[in-house]
């Protein structure tokens, strides 16, 4: 057997498997569906265990349709959702919905019926907490391509669906550009404070001409960046000499660039917004 998720009773019947060795080496993620033991089991893997469990017969849905869309920080014991109009047993390991999809908001990637990523942002963007919708919306729309104003078209023709105020506020500060969940929250900490909306991933050349430099979170008018900090650039010796380079040159250019980290983007958020207010209107900006 590989290390993707499999159907039992098929790969028993198949000889592909003995029970002693299904029990041996292998896990159930849901009834009749297993893995090797060794394999790790992400979100991924649930969407695609739960695609085999229902047989073909639902189609991939919310957050698990995104993780097949190409999407990122979707947690890896995230509740797997299908759409399955015909199953009406519960079952509590996956999230069974029984929403009526056109069908221009179905497709096939890698043999599995999936939602587009239009009708995903649509799911996404309603369910839970604000935040955790836009950071998902955002990761979307890296991963895709996708537009804003697309999934803004779809949801006039869906009016009334719980959640639709949510979704179309979503819609309203959502971009692509974000490239963590960490960005997208600072982004919307910032336009929650009234600043005006910044652009991501903002090129920057140097003198030749060449891009050196993206910058995440920025007002190119007033030359003022916001960068996001993870954990490796503090405990890659390389990454840290090339963002101390890196600022230089920025600076050099005329770049103000305020750094973020975790702790300062948790607890501190009004100092970090005091910062970047001083810099844009020390720019010249109307803030």
């Amino acid at each position: 057997m590989d290390n993707a998720p499999f159907l039992a009773s098929d790969a028993l019947a198949d000889g592909r498997v003995t029970r002693a060795e299904l029990r041996r080496e292998h896990r159930r993620i849901y009834r009749d569906v297993y893995i090797r033991r060794d394999c790790e089991v992400d979100a991924l893997i649930r969407a695609r265990a739960a695609w085999l469990f229902a047989r073909g017969k639902a189609v991939v849905a919310g957050p698990s349709a995104a993780v097949l869309h190409g999407s990122k920080w979707i947690p890896a014991d995230h509740t797997a959702e299908l759409v399955w109009q015909e199953h009406r047993q519960p079952y509590s390991a996956i999230r069974i919905r029984a929403d009526v999809l056109d069908d221009n908001e179905v497709e096939v990637l890698d043999g599995i019926q999936v939602t587009t990523a239009a009708r995903t942002a649509f799911d996404i963007g309603r369910q839970g907490p604000f935040t955790r919708a836009l950071e998902r919306i955002d990761a979307l729309c890296n991963a895709t391509s996708l537009s804003p104003s697309t999934v803004s078209l779809l949801a006039e023709t869906h009016r009334g669906f719980r959640g639709i105020v949510q979704l179309r506020q979503v819609l309203e500060v959502a971009d692509g550009g974000a490239e963590s969940p960490q960005e997208s929250r600072t982004r919307l900490m910032l336009v929650d404070a009234g600043l005006p909306r910044p652009t991501t991933q903002i090129q920057v050349r140097d003198v030749t001409g060449q891009v050196f430099a993206r910058i995440d979170i920025g007002w190119e008018q007033w030359k003022v960046g916001v960068e996001y900090d993870g954990e490796q650039h503090w405990s890659d010796e390389a990454q840290r000499a090339w963002d101390i380079e890196r600022t230089y040159r920025l600076e050099h250019l005329g770049w103000t660039i305020i750094r973020v980290s975790a702790r300062l983007l948790r607890s501190n958020s009004i100092r970090l917004v005091s910062w970047v207010t001083d810099a844009l209107r020390a720019a010249g900006a109307p803030v």
